[in-house]
């Protein structure tokens, strides 16, 4: 199936719960509210037509500024990509969490099992709280880790930092040491550099 027919079939089967269907550079997108999320993603796994059996990746955005500027719109979305290996197809699915305070989405581990861990993960680095999610708990960063590290306010250095003490034999936490400081790089020229 082409990208074209795709997205004509992906908007008329879709009409009524997709708040936008587009078409870029060959790919097809489906942008959605929280509430049709679960039933888009089960038509277009379940769908004749479509026919998307495997998630092939799920990950959280932080669009609190988006090509430098202020973002319009929710901050926190989650963005599926799902592929038909029946029609050798690939489709691209986004949600958006309507509270940035609170980033809620349903999950999708009823429709597709490999949601699981990629969940966990937008969880764990963006704070995005899937609903229903069997067994949310962060997956990456340690247990008593404050904050979300892939969040765009988050600060690149830390809140803390960790180190083993010889002395007290355990692992120790403290406020981060590492001082903020700008790297110009120097350029080294050959004696011959350029032909001269």
């Amino acid at each position: 199936m082409h990208p074209k027919d795709l997205y004509s079939a992906a908007q008329r089967i879709l009409d009524g719960k997709a708040d936008k269907v587009l078409l870029a550079l060959d790919e097809v997108t489906v942008e959605c509210r929280p509430e049709y999320y679960l039933d888009i993603m089960q038509t277009l796994r379940d769908h004749e037509e479509m026919h998307f059996e495997l998630l092939v990746d799920l990950c959280g955005v932080d669009y609190s500024t988006y090509k430098n500027e202020a973002w319009p719109g929710q901050r926190f979305a989650v963005v599926s990509q799902l592929l038909s290996v029946k029609n050798n197809q690939r489709i691209r699915v986004r949600v958006w969490a309507e509270n940035d305070d609170f980033p809620l989405v349903q999950s999708v581990i009823n429709i597709y099992n490999s949601a699981d861990w990629y969940e966990r993960e937008a969880f764990d680095m963006y704070g995005i709280v899937f609903e229903n999610h069997p067994d949310l708990r962060r997956i990456l960063t340690d247990y008593g880790f404050v904050g979300h590290p892939f969040r765009k306010d988050f600060p690149i250095s830390g809140y803390v930092e960790m180190r083993y003490d010889e002395t007290e034999k355990r692992v120790i936490y403290q406020p981060v040491t590492i001082e903020p400081r700008e790297i110009t790089p120097r350029v080294v020229r050959e004696e011959n550099y350029g032909g001269h």
